[in-house]
């Protein structure tokens, strides 16, 4: 990855996660549960009245449009992050649904015990408004991608940005397990799966990732970023 991709990844990273004394504070005061790859977690108009603290998989928070077809709306949620805060902090209802790309764990803390720990945690407070504030930037950067980069360059930054935040490391590449569907990435990009089928078979024939089934492994990271202009 290119090191202004490097910089933008850690400036995104760096809010979202917690330390274990904090994910231990939250345990304290929620309930753990475990929900099965696809289930929703939330949909619109619900009463946001939680948050939650992902333990383990990975959740996409997307919208559908008037024919059905899901936008994605916000990155991919990994371990360690928490989520469903803005609406929860703003007294709203959700405005997406949140889905589960994998089997996912997470502990699930009511709204009112949350606003009382940031009360009388402040640093956990300041890392909450950094969050927030990361997501907004993230949220700006994904208008811009969209408004005034080639299909093409998105795919493959979101090809890079997966296998920064998720991505298993091997002397073979950076594997990225999360096994969407073309439709899904289509998704998170705004194009089409037609179009994403073409773009990842031209990918694997320069030789920039291999692909077995819905698992994308990045072969070489430099010429992935090329097309990211």
């Amino acid at each position: 990855m290119t090191q202004n991709l490097q910089n933008e990844a850690s400036l995104r990273r760096e809010p979202l996660y917690l330390s274990e004394d904090e994910k231990e504070l939250l345990r304290s005061l929620g309930t753990t549960v475990s929900y099965p790859k696809g289930h929703i977690l939330w949909a619109p108009e619900e009463i946001a009245d939680r948050v939650y603290l992902l333990e383990k998989g990975w959740v996409k928070i997307y919208r559908l449009t008037a024919n059905g077809r899901e936008v994605t709306v916000g990155a991919i949620r990994n371990p360690g992050e928490l989520i469903g805060l803005a609406e929860a902090l703003y007294h709203g209802r959700r405005t997406c649904f949140a889905g589960a790309i994998t089997d996912v764990t997470l502990t699930i803390v009511s709204k009112s015990d949350f606003v009382e720990l940031l009360t009388e945690n402040h640093r956990l407070a300041l890392k909450v408004s950094k969050t927030l504030a990361a997501r907004m930037r993230e949220a700006e950067a994904l208008v811009h991608e969209l408004v005034c980069w080639q299909v093409p360059g998105r795919l493959a930054l979101l090809l890079l940005k997966m296998g920064e935040s998720c991505g298993i490391r091997d002397e073979e590449g950076i594997h990225i397990k999360l096994r969407l569907t073309h439709e899904e990435l289509a998704g998170m990009i705004g194009t089409t799966r037609q179009t994403v089928t073409s773009l990842l078979n031209t990918f694997k024939k320069e030789g920039s990732i291999e692909m077995e089934g819905r698992e994308i492994t990045i072969r070489d990271p430099q010429k992935l970023a090329s097309w990211v202009v």
